[in-house]
């Protein structure tokens, strides 16, 4: 009897022991792209009710999210295209930010500034002020383990933007950005495997 419970013992200590291996290996394989979304976006150009100010200044607010647990990101320059909208066949201005690395978990706010085509702007703002604009935003992204980094994934996110006769964004939280081009699940494959991993390995020792 002792020596069956020792037994019984050693393999519920092994199934934790697979289930805390394959969580730290979900952590380690799973990789989850940058949040990204528009915090402040401001055209003084736009004000009302004179629309006498010349001043072309485009300025926006990024805020950038790592939701990796054990990967940091390095980025290259961010690239901010502001639309017009909804055609986006014209564009008001064009905002460049520096690259920067951010580490795992953490969050981080980037002010950029550019210089607006007003006549483009105009023309997308109704009779009541209002501007309806398109903002996309493309980088490229490292993400950095032990090992180093891994090869650069391209990020190419958008947004639909109001801003009002002030030239203001109008809805006070942040606006997500969110990919134009949806890839498959990669995550579900990677967890169907570690699931499978840990069911044949606990086999062994019923």
């Amino acid at each position: 009897m002792p020596a069956a419970r020792r037994k019984e013992g050693c393999g519920c200590c092994s199934c934790i022991g697979l289930g805390i291996s394959a969580l730290f290996l979900w952590l380690w394989i799973h990789t989850s792209n940058p949040k990204c979304s528009i915090q402040t976006l401001s055209l003084p150009s736009l004000s009302r009710p004179s629309n006498l100010t010349t001043d072309p200044t485009l300025s926006l607010t990024l805020r950038l999210v790592n939701p990796n647990q054990l990967k940091g990101i390095r980025y290259d320059p961010l690239n901010v295209t502001v639309y017009d909208f909804p055609n986006k066949s014209d564009v008001i201005g064009n905002i460049l930010m520096p690259g920067f690395y951010q580490g795992y978990r953490k969050k981080a706010s980037k002010l950029g500034q550019g210089t607006a085509n007003t006549t483009v702007a105009f023309r997308a703002v109704s009779e009541n002020g209002t501007g309806y604009f398109r903002v996309d935003m493309a980088t490229a992204v490292k993400f950095k383990t032990i090992y180093g980094y891994s090869k650069r994934h391209r990020i190419r996110v958008g947004a639909d933007v109001v801003v009002n006769a002030s030239g203001v964004k109008v809805d006070p939280k942040g606006i997500r950005l969110r990919s134009m081009t949806p890839k498959m699940g990669n995550s579900c494959v990677v967890l169907g495997a570690l699931v499978n991993f840990l069911v044949f390995t606990s086999l062994d020792f019923w």
